[in-house]
């Protein structure tokens, strides 16, 4: 069998550490021949295709970014749709895909698993905001990146008594903020799921700077002030319709300021949080991950995709992945909120 392996939507650090596990797994074990597209979906629509032997695949799994390249190309405009896909296919000798990428990704592989094209796919995200699985790769490493860029804010922080906002990823989840903002010791950790008043957040900066301390606030991109509706958004939209996030924590730097006298620095992590090599948690899950894809390929579980569970590798449908996002529960939070102020 002929496999065509497609890497779409933002990169993510574990992306060639899952197309080593699946080309080692596929060509040592099952019998299977890979091919990369190049560039995500733009590469199926277009046949843009590069050869995946073992060779190719050599030491790519502690390399950051992606060796196929990667877009948010919608595989249904243009010259896209199932039955151009399906021509392409046949015409390169592809049996099948293995499609990883994340939300916008996965719906698009269910439409076309639903019109008949043999794909499974490889959950990928940095938000860690797919419901199916408890985890996804790249997150780890986010988390950390964020972690570390946080520790040398507070650094600045003290130096000047400021306080200092850090903007981390998170369009419609706070798990980085979260899962960072913890680690790094902030006073503060704003979220997609918890909307906060202007006051209360001046309240928890106040309350550090009282004690001595120079206040840290981590904000998710996603984050909405109680007295506004949606996400703060200059940058149009992306290939799905969804809106580019990013520059909250720049509106809420002087907001801050002005309440508390305080004076207030914001810095947007940006794609920092994505680029560089992957964690050590990370580049094993994206392998497993890898060697999985491969077996449900071998089985034939067309529009199934690979998940973690506990600490095993499960097989759910696509639209398990696609029926809810995973968002920060109440308790996660009060648990951190104990930590604020």
């Amino acid at each position: 069998m002929r496999i065509g392996i497609l890497t779409s939507g933002g990169d993510c650090p574990g992306l060639n550490a899952v197309i080593r596990g699946a080309v080692l797994k596929g060509t040592e074990i099952n019998g299977q021949e890979f091919v990369g597209f190049r560039d995500g979906w733009r590469g199926v629509v277009n046949g843009d295709i590069i050869p995946l032997e073992r060779s190719d695949v050599r030491g790519i799994g502690k390399q950051g970014g992606t060796i196929l390249g990667t877009s948010r190309t919608n595989p249904f405009e243009g010259n896209g749709g199932p039955e151009r896909i399906q021509e392409t296919l046949d015409r390169l000798g592809i049996d099948a895909i293995m499609a990883i990428g994340g939300e916008g990704t996965l719906a698009a592989a269910k439409r076309l698993t639903d019109a008949g094209l043999k794909i499974v796919g490889v959950p990928k995200t940095v938000d860690n905001d797919l419901d199916a699985t408890d985890y996804t790769f790249g997150f780890d490493t986010a988390v950390e990146i964020a972690t570390e860029a946080m520790d040398r804010l507070r650094t600045t922080g003290d130096s000047h008594s400021r306080c200092m906002v850090a903007e981390v990823m998170g369009r419609h989840v706070g798990w980085i903020a979260l899962h960072s903002g913890m680690a790094a010791g902030a006073h503060a950790i704003l979220i997609p799921e918890q909307k906060t008043s202007l006051e209360q957040i001046a309240e928890w900066v106040q309350s550090a700077a009282n004690r001595g301390r120079a206040p840290l606030v981590v904000v998710a991109e996603g984050f909405k002030p109680d007295h506004e509706d949606d996400p703060h958004s200059e940058r149009g939209l992306d290939a799905f319709g969804r809106p580019r996030l990013g520059g909250i924590g720049e509106r809420l730097a002087p907001m801050i300021e002005d309440l508390t006298g305080i004076e207030t620095r914001a810095t947007t992590l940006g794609h920092i949080q994505r680029g560089g090599v992957p964690t050590a948690y990370d580049r094993v899950l994206a392998t497993r991950l890898g060697m999985a894809a491969s077996d449900i390929v071998q089985s034939g579980s067309w529009g199934q995709m690979v998940a973690l569970r506990g600490t095993d590798i499960v097989t759910v449908g696509f639209e398990e992945a696609l029926g809810k996002l995973k968002t920060v529960p109440q308790h996660r939070y009060d648990e951190a909120a104990m930590l604020f102020g």
